[in-house]
């Protein structure tokens, strides 16, 4: 009696206890999406964590500082300058030798405007210059974070999904295996197609090892970026619906590349500077000319040789001063040698850059061209390898096929399947280094990535492995 009653029970609460699990385990989809982080947030806590970006950023400060110093040079200059002395005097002649014990106080107000100095002017040119310089260099620091973040976002979904088809096919080749042995057992099949599942089933089992150790790094990798553990991407949103290329003509990238790129702006500014320094050179045969003031006051409590009693003077000065440089040993002459030859350099180097930008974006553009079709034709693969699967399962049940057959056809699949993902993945970040390679990757095509990511797919994913799991 207690046996059946318990059974009662047992058999009332099911419907209870399954709207339960149910809720359970929307509650857990709906807990792992809010954990879950998309490509955006990802990106700008790496903006708040990433050494390279907080070095660029601090180093562009420095330069606007040291900017601001190189105009010192055409300011005043003003200064103080007081002292006090003691001073023993002895005059000897045909009279008898006066003592003269004397301190002597001072204190003057000094004041000085350049007013024509070539040097002092284009080293302030060189500092606004340089302030340029270091905006460019934080812009590409800015850029290279972008696609670092998502190169590292990307290789973690890479990671989940292979992990994800390698138990898929894990458990296909043990379902394989058991059908396989169970053949053997009726006397359909020989005992090589049990074995030939096995060795593929431990096979399968390596891979997997090796993947869960990939995703692990991969996670590592994110985390160390974005300076925050547990970061668990969106997958992309189903169906995928990849975003296309805009503009779709390599000319406009390779205009845009010459007018926006860092690499050829820090180039084309290292040349301005260059060219500063030779005029910084020449400048060491110009004379200069500054106007000086000063304002003072002396106090001899003792007198002074010239007065024995007691006095003060006070002395106002104003006057133009010009110094003409006239031989240096031949420094000056060497030094413009020298700036020039610099500035020949500057120059091969802003068309080296040039070359280079317009490689980076043949390269990424025909990147990007090829990422569409490869993930058109590995689509067909897909589909294809589907088909051929679900024939030779058909085939070796009726004894046209053999059991090596259905694995092959089942690797096949997968290979594909894994191939595809990755495809999409590098067309995904193929798109942000075209744009990085043109020099107008911003956050905006970060939220264009973003816009084909969901949390939604989350639940399709396998949880990323512990690093401690052994």
């Amino acid at each position: 009696m207690v046996f059946s009653f318990g059974q009662h029970i047992s058999r009332a609460l099911r419907p209870a206890m399954g709207r339960i699990a149910c809720a359970a385990l929307l509650a857990c989809v709906q807990t792992a999406a809010v954990q879950a982080q998309s490509l955006v947030q990802l990106t700008e806590q790496a903006q708040a964590y990433d050494a390279a970006w907080q070095s660029a950023r601090a180093q562009l400060d420095a330069t606007i500082s040291k900017g601001a110093q190189a105009q010192a040079g055409l300011l005043p200059q003003v200064g103080i300058q007081a002292g006090s002395q003691y001073s023993e005097t002895r005059v000897r002649g045909s009279f008898p030798t006066q003592p003269l014990d004397a301190r002597q106080d001072s204190a003057s107000l000094q004041a000085k405007q350049p007013l024509y100095n070539p040097a002092n002017l284009a080293t302030y040119r060189q500092g606004t210059r340089n302030v340029d310089l270091a905006y460019a260099q934080v812009d590409a620091a800015s850029q290279d974070l972008l696609v670092r973040t998502a190169k590292a976002y990307f290789q973690v979904l890479a990671a989940l999904d292979t992990l994800h088809l390698v138990q898929a096919q894990k458990r296909a080749v043990a379902e394989q295996y058991e059908y396989a042995k169970r053949n053997f057992e009726i006397g359909t099949a020989t005992v090589t197609d049990s074995r030939e599942a096995q060795a593929r089933f431990d096979l399968v089992r390596a891979q997997e090892i090796a993947t869960e150790n990939d995703l692990r790094v991969a996670q590592a990798a994110l985390e160390q970026l974005v300076g925050a553990a547990g970061a668990t991407p969106w997958p992309l949103a189903q169906p995928v619906r990849l975003p296309q290329l805009m503009p779709n003509d390599l000319q406009v990238w390779l205009d845009t590349a010459q007018a926006q790129s860092p690499l050829i702006r820090q180039a084309l500014i290292a040349v301005d500077v260059a060219q500063l320094e030779t005029d910084k050179a020449y400048a060491g045969h110009k004379p200069t000319v500054d106007l000086q003031a000063s304002y003072g006051t002396q106090r001899n409590p003792d007198g002074s040789l010239t007065m024995p009693v007691r006095n003060n003077a006070t002395v106002g000065t104003v006057g133009v001063v010009m110094n003409i440089p006239l031989f240096a040993g031949f420094a000056v002459q060497n030094r413009v040698k020298e700036t020039l030859s610099l500035e020949e350099k500057a120059r091969a180097d802003l068309e080296a850059a040039k070359r280079q930008v317009a490689q980076a974006v043949r390269t990424a553009f025909l990147g990007v061209q090829s990422g569409y079709g490869q993930v058109q034709a590995l689509e067909a693969a897909v589909a294809s390898s589907q088909s051929a699967l679900e024939a030779n399962l058909l085939g070796y049940e009726v004894g046209v096929r053999i059991n090596i057959d259905v694995l092959n056809a089942q690797s096949q699949l997968y290979q594909s399947q894994k191939d595809l993902a990755q495809a999409r993945y590098n067309l995904l970040v193929g798109q942000l280094q075209l744009r990085q390679a043109a020099g107008n990757l911003s956050m905006q095509d970060v939220h264009s990535i973003n816009a084909v990511l969901s949390p939604a797919q989350l639940e399709t994913l396998p949880s990323i492995p512990s690093s401690q799991k052994k």
